[in-house]
């Protein structure tokens, strides 16, 4: 399986709705692992730890550990418990060093790699992705950075190297992703372009369709 695949879904709790929110996320969970999701970071920052729990012992059962890893934002602690496969930190959250201290070298550990250009150091972390961005404005994650656009992703990379696997995320829809992977980045982060559509699994597909053949 490949470990950063082109789309990284991100499932933001505010996409989530309040009814039927067990049921909706098994479903959801089924319908992306059968449409070939390998990825996926839930994401909640304004929910309950009840709640967090909850949907994230839902999406574990309904994305099979060894078909699917799955990311958990902020909360490295709670990383084992889950049985998560890593773990995304930003400011504010443990650094990655202690995210990496207390998942061992085997989990993935992502960050925040810059905006305007890299955060000084970044590199140096062990980190085994950067996330990148905001590319273009966005509606799921709070952010009073400026949006980067193309040509911002191009910079990062230049200063990243190729080594790097950078992570574009924010704003980015199927009519952007492909120049935004043109421009150096690894991955596109999609959270509002794919889980506010009805059928988010066909949505994944249209997006493995149109990236792949222009891959």
């Amino acid at each position: 399986m490949t470990l950063f695949p082109r789309i990284y879904p991100i499932l933001d709790s505010a996409l989530i709705p309040a009814a039927g929110r067990e049921d909706y996320l098994q479903r959801l969970g089924k319908s992306l692992a059968d449409a070939g999701v390998t990825l996926l970071e839930y994401r909640n920052k304004t929910g309950s730890e009840t709640e967090l729990l909850g949907d994230a012992a839902v999406l574990r059962q309904a994305l099979p550990a060894g078909q699917v890893k799955l990311i958990l934002d902020d909360r490295a602690d709670l990383v084992d418990r889950l049985g998560f496969d890593g773990v995304h930190v930003d400011a504010g959250d443990v650094s990655p060093g202690e995210a990496r201290r207390l998942l061992g070298p085997h989990r993935i550990v992502g960050t925040f790699g810059g905006s305007d250009s890299l955060v000084p150091g970044i590199l140096n972390e062990p980190a085994d992705y950067f996330s990148i961005g905001p590319v273009f404005p966005t509606t799921t994650k709070e952010t009073n950075k400026t949006p980067i656009g193309i040509e911002g992703v191009r910079r990062l990379r230049e200063q990243a190297g190729q080594k790097a696997v950078l992570v574009a995320a924010a704003g980015i829809t199927l009519e952007t992703a492909v120049k935004v992977l043109e421009a150096g980045a690894n991955t596109v982060a999609v959270a509002a372009a794919m889980f506010s559509k009805a059928d988010p699994a066909a949505e994944f597909r249209l997006w493995v369709g149109a990236l792949g053949v222009r891959s």
